[in-house]
């Protein structure tokens, strides 16, 4: 019988005197030679093998590269105007900053010329990653998605638009290499319409005021984050993201570094009126009680009303004898309860609303393709 190798003894490549056969006389030794092959030739259980990637695949594989010092992630949707400037002055600003670094470009279903132009990038420069999704899945499920795939120990988080300035960039490394593990930028001024200004501010405030963190005013995406917020960041399983409440939420070594806001480049802005009043919608039902703690209030307020003006007409009926007139009165007092309980059911549907999306469990984006990067 041919002499059964076991783990971890030397393999001598020799003519066998017999055809290798299974023992089937001995049970034991039958054991032992299926252990010896399942150990040569790969993982017994399969799903540790899809776990692997594939013993095999992973024994051919190019060495991973280190990972490195900074990634910058950049959600990107329909910049084709801009990414050229963008692309020239970021990779200018980093080189000069001297660190190993890579761009994780998220195309967030661009409809122009932006996915073409982030592909020739990434085939031309090894520094660039580009992520690509499906669909157009939002503004911050662009940054989780590029928060996901990127792997340096600083992560900084900017738009595509130019309004963060790349050239400030070395302050906030300088800030994040002194230690601190959130470094996020607050926008002394902004650049925009009256309108849109004063919306910012009441949205910021407002939000301060009513939330149960921590939130800082005038404090954007643009920030660059350590490793472990990164990685804190990632492993949150909600499905309705608001990246910097949840950044704030965090907690640890945060600093805020103002910066004057640039206008927009070129293109038309992409974060509407619209879009902020649903992200003032995220930020204030993912962040706080308070609208609930409101009609709840507002309910009782009513309600005490309501019985202080029945004890009124009946007192008055039964001393005057009077009844109450007012046919008009009536109908706006309808007309108001009816108002406030639309109000307190679609406020009550927002909260049930996000809880019907985290139960599903859906992905949060689903990625088309990989472009590019030294992985």
């Amino acid at each position: 019988m041919p002499q059964i190798m076991l783990p971890g003894d030397e393999l001598v490549l020799d003519r066998p005197a017999a055809p290798l056969a299974i023992p089937i006389d001995d049970p034991e030794a039958a054991l032992r030679f299926c252990r010896s092959l399942a150990a040569l030739f790969g993982p017994a259980n399969p799903s540790d093998f899809a776990r692997a990637g594939g013993q095999r695949e992973r024994l051919r594989a190019a060495p991973e590269a280190a990972p490195p010092d900074l990634s910058i992630v950049i959600p990107v949707y329909n910049e084709e105007d801009n990414l050229p400037h963008l692309y020239a002055r970021l990779r200018a600003t980093l080189d000069q900053v001297g660190m190993r670094y890579e761009i994780v470009f998220v195309d967030d279903g661009s409809a122009d010329a932006s996915l073409a132009l982030l592909r020739e990038y990434a085939a031309a420069d090894a520094h660039v990653l580009v992520v690509e999704l499906a669909r157009n899945f939002g503004h911050q499920v662009a940054i989780s998605a590029g928060l996901d795939h990127a792997r340096g120990a600083g992560v900084i988080v900017m738009d595509a638009d130019l309004q963060d300035p790349p050239e400030v960039l070395p302050q906030f490394i300088a800030q994040w290499r002194a230690g601190h593990d959130v470094v996020y930028a607050i926008r002394e001024q902004r650049k925009e319409g009256p309108l849109k200004r004063v919306a910012y501010a009441a949205f910021y405030r407002l939000l301060q005021r009513v939330a149960n963190i921590d939130i800082p005013l005038d404090a954007g995406d643009f920030c660059i984050m350590d490793r472990r917020v990164v990685d804190l960041l990632t492993g949150m399983p909600e499905r309705n993201r608001f990246v910097r409440g949840i950044r704030s939420w965090v907690g640890l070594d945060q600093i805020g570094l103002a910066y004057e806001r640039q206008a927009r480049h070129a293109g038309r802005p992409k974060f509407t009126f619209t879009r902020l009043v649903y992200l003032a919608l995220d930020g204030l039902v993912s962040f706080s009680y308070i609208p609930l703690r409101v009609i709840t209030m507002l309910g009782l307020t009513v309600s005490f009303i309501s019985i202080v003006l029945a004890l009124f007409y009946a007192v008055k009926k039964l001393t005057i004898g009077l009844n109450p007139p007012g046919f008009a009165t009536l109908i706006v007092a309808i007309f108001f309860l009816a108002g406030m309980q639309l109000i307190t059911i679609g406020v009550i549907g927002e909260y049930v609303g996000r809880i019907f999306e985290e139960v599903k469990r859906r992905p949060l984006y689903v990625v088309r393709q990989l472009s590019g990067g030294r992985r």
